[in-house]
């Protein structure tokens, strides 16, 4: 069990390493409550919450 746990962690910290070298991070900060609002609206356009935030600043940058 343990080598099944330490598997885990690795594999975090591979993709956490992974992520750090290839993508910025940008931090939004909503009011309580909207969150969950956002996350339906991307569940039901079938997107991560992320692709729903590129999407609408690539369509507002895009006017």
């Amino acid at each position: 069990m343990s080598e099944e746990k330490r598997k885990t962690k690795t594999s975090a910290a591979v993709k956490n390493r992974y992520a750090a070298k290839t993508y910025d991070t940008v931090r939004v900060l909503v009011k309580k409550g909207e969150k969950d609002r956002y996350k339906e609206a991307a569940d039901k356009m079938g997107v991560s919450l992320s692709q729903l935030f590129v999407q609408a600043v690539e369509e507002f940058l895009a006017k």
